[in-house]
């Protein structure tokens, strides 16, 4: 991995440090896509995922809670045989394109240098930050069997599916919270191509995947010459 990060190793190896940063948060209870930037590659993770992000969501008609997903505690639960599928398909439109959105209270997000999910969790109170704009470039109803329905959403950055999926609740004048999220890719990385599952985490098969996301960053001249000017910069995508 040092060999691989472009980071020299003469002398006690045990004095060497090895950066290792990902390019973006996901929630504790989601799966799918992380990047992550080994070395001098950290550097490069704002550039590389500066693209859009991709998320299949399972959410649940009639109940919600306080993280808005299925870690947390119900906080009220409402009927929802009212609502069908043309309900619901017709409630997306409302959320595509350039919206605002309030993030949860449960997040990475700070107040006073603390996460507010820190706070919440040390029973503090907490006040919901002001909604802010964010972009969604496609969502769509991929299964619908109630009270459980599956949402394939693509968005930018700073959007929160699970503040989503209680929107919708809500417009649906019911409440939903998510069950199941995966990201399935973020920026040029996607699940089925370039996930390196834990199984396949040895020094051989992450030095493979180095390679071949390196190809990526070679498709397009400012990441080309990121690369040129910082050698052994590179990536590896984990599940």
């Amino acid at each position: 991995l040092f060999a691989e990060a472009g980071v020299q190793t003469k002398g006690n190896k045990r004095n060497q440090v090895l950066k290792i940063g990902h390019g973006g948060t996901l929630d504790s209870a989601a799966t799918g896509v992380l990047v992550v930037g080994i070395g001098k590659g950290t550097k490069m993770l704002g550039t590389m995922l500066a693209g859009s992000k991709k998320y299949t969501a399972i959410g649940m008609l009639g109940k919600a809670t306080d993280t808005l997903d299925a870690t947390g505690k119900v906080t009220e639960e409402k009927p929802y045989d009212q609502v069908t599928k043309g309900d619901l398909e017709n409630v997306l439109q409302k959320f595509t394109g350039d919206i605002m959105q309030v993030p949860p209270l449960y997040s990475a997000l700070k107040k006073d240098g603390e996460r507010l999910s820190t706070l919440m969790k040390r029973g503090e109170a907490v006040k919901a930050k002001p909604a802010r704009p964010v972009r969604v470039y496609s969502l769509s109803l991929q299964h619908f069997q109630p009270p459980l329905f599956t949402l394939d959403v693509e968005c930018g950055g700073g959007f929160y599916v699970r503040s989503l999926v209680n929107d919708i609740g809500k417009e649906l004048s019911t409440c939903a919270s998510v069950q199941e999220l995966t990201r399935t890719k973020q920026g040029p990385f996607t699940l089925e191509e370039h996930a390196l599952h834990e199984d396949k985490w040895t020094i051989d098969e992450i030095a493979q995947a180095l390679e071949h996301c390196t190809a990526l960053l070679l498709g397009e001249p400012a990441r080309k010459k990121l690369k040129t000017e910082h050698p052994g910069e590179t990536a590896v995508i984990c599940e």
